[in-house]
């Protein structure tokens, strides 16, 4: 047996090896968060400054430097680019999968293990993220592996009778629910303990007010935390002052107030993102959330699924409330969003819940709109600027008249996935309910892959390709950067500007000097083709080519 969990633990870790590592550096890192976080890393190793964020080289306070370290080893080792960039957060796929059928085996057993990894490899979002360079990833795994210790320090204290076996001190288990907040509070702030604690507070509420954790244990929870993000919060604030603690904090604030950036969204925006971008997993989670008949659970197994469905609420309330709506704010909930999805399945499996109606029209409704957009949208594209003179928007129509190449044949993702819907619907038919799940989460795990091949570089190519290689271009040259009426860190990573004065980003008067004010170099600065009227006004500004809706301009030292 101990052998047999070491065979698919290792198994799961190469499957995420061989889906999350091919292709990661297929295409340009994508404006705003991609960009902006490898070129805090590409900074740390030009500078050699690995205690402070910096962003063009001066202190940026809107991040703590965890998952920064993780890229700049990875730059260090690949070389600074996009494949660095996004192996983190590969690595983290790796991890995680091995980690979910660990504690699914001890929790509920070595099937609802296996299930449970699968569903989150096989669900969208779940799997894109693996693919990318964002911080989230990393921030959610330890957010979630605090709970979890935070929970086996309950059962421990409480005797919570279970198949997971309790062996170490229940303070061990605390102590380590608090490191692993710490670590999830140094990869992207304080968020993390908000949301662990507002969870445990749910609980208590559960709990009819009972203190189910003392207040001194509380608080060696919370001193666990706190040390591990004194390692560096400590040591920014008294190397530099308290500035970052302040800046960094008024920027939450402002990201919970106000909708941040122009990131507006209804109040039902994540119920939607988890409802379409979880899928398939979403829609097996729904039924987790209503009582099912005739189920034998243990008291963990039972108290375990619990704190899943409060987290899941605490988070998607949460980032409803925010003002401020990006699509992984709502991220952390994929986690106890799998584990509810695993949890109908296997009660599906042994009889308790029918694959009824409203499922079925759930999976082929969400199926339907992936499978619809990826197999019109290659025959759409190559008709795409028949539809230039009806649309309003100079720089949208600049973006559609992209030289991008459609074939027809990236349609084959859509029709993989049609065919992976079909397979599943006869297996079920035949009641063959673990093949139809097999052939409906591997398949979706597939359908990404090849959506990422086939679509992502595309569609790269009508949004800020242009910009991106006219930067690349110019980065070997000794000269002065900029973008003008938009906000883009592209001339930052892709244009590589080697110290403080080379490119403008959000420096006060610093684009006003290289418009107006003398110059030692050569000054290149990209607009959209609707704002380029300023910049044609500038006395010494030379239009030096204009693409896909972008406009380069050039300014020369006298």
């Amino acid at each position: 047996m101990q052998l047999e969990n070491k065979h698919i633990t290792l198994g799961y870790a190469l499957l995420g090896a061989s889906f999350f590592l091919p292709f990661l550096g297929g295409v340009h890192l994508f404006d705003w968060d991609e960009i902006n976080f490898a070129e805090i890393s590409r900074e740390m190793l030009i500078l050699k400054d690995y205690t402070r964020i910096y962003v063009n080289f001066e202190p940026f306070f809107q991040k703590p430097p965890f998952f920064f370290w993780l890229q700049a080893i990875a730059m260090a080792i690949f070389g600074i680019g996009e494949y660095a960039a996004r192996f983190p957060n590969a690595v983290c796929g790796i991890v995680c999968l091995p980690l979910l059928y660990q504690m699914g085996r001890r929790i509920n057993g070595k099937q609802f293990g296996i299930i449970w990894a699968g569903v989150y490899f096989g669900s969208v979002l779940p799997f894109l993220y693996f693919k990318s360079g964002i911080i989230d990833p990393w921030f959610n795994l330890f957010i979630f592996l605090g709970l979890y210790f935070f929970v086996l320090f309950y059962w421990s204290k409480e005797k919570v009778e279970g198949k997971h076996q309790l062996t170490k001190n229940k303070y061990w288990y605390l102590f380590l629910g608090g490191f692993w907040i710490g670590m999830a509070v140094l990869t992207k702030g304080q968020a993390a303990y908000i949301i662990a604690v507002l969870t445990m507070g749910v609980y208590w509420i559960y709990q009819r007010f009972r203190l189910y954790i003392s207040i001194p244990q509380f608080l060696f929870f919370t001193l666990a935390a706190t040390l591990v993000t004194l390692a560096w919060y400590g040591f920014e604030t008294l190397k530099n002052g308290p500035q970052f603690v302040y800046e960094f904090n008024k920027y939450q604030y402002r990201l919970f107030s106000t909708p941040d950036a122009g990131h507006k969204g209804f109040p039902g925006y994540h119920f939607i993102v988890l409802l379409i971008g979880c899928f398939p997993a979403s829609i097996f989670a729904i039924r987790a959330f209503f009582n099912i008949q005739n189920v034998q659970e243990t008291a963990q197994q039972q108290d375990f699924r619990r704190w899943m469905k409060y987290l899941f609420w605490v988070v998607l309330i949460l980032f409803t409330i925010v003002r401020s709506k990006i699509v992984h704010y709502s991220s952390m909930c994929y986690f106890p969003l799998t584990y509810l999805a695993a949890y109908s399945i296997e009660q599906m499996l042994e009889g308790n819940v029918k694959w009824n109606k409203w499922m079925k029209a759930g999976l082929f409704s969400i199926g339907g709109l992936y499978i619809l957009a990826t197999t019109v949208l290659p025959f759409a594209a190559k008709q795409l600027t028949a539809l230039v003179p009806y649309v309003d928007d100079p720089f949208a129509r600049g973006n559609m008249e992209a030289s991008v190449h459609w074939s027809g044949f990236e349609a084959i993702a859509g029709i993989f996935l049609l065919v992976v819907l079909i397979l599943f619907n006869q297996q079920l038919k035949r009641q063959q309910l673990k093949k139809a799940l097999r052939y409906l989460f591997g398949g979706t795990a597939i359908f990404v892959m090849l959506t990422l091949i086939f679509f992502i570089k595309r569609i790269e190519g009508y949004s800020q390709r242009a910009s991106v290689e006219f930067f690349k271009e110019k980065a070997s040259e000794s000269c002065h950067l900029a973008v003008d009426g938009y906000k883009s860190y592209v001339p930052l990573f892709y244009g590589r500007p080697m110290q403080k004065g080379d490119a403008c980003f959000q420096e006060e008067g610093c684009l006003d000097g290289l418009l107006y004010g003398p110059i030692d170099k050569p000054a290149y600065i990209v607009t959209k083709v609707h704002k380029a009227d300023k910049l044609k006004a500038v006395p010494g500004m030379e239009v030096i080519g204009e693409k896909n809706g972008f406009v380069f301009f050039q300014r020369m030292p006298e």
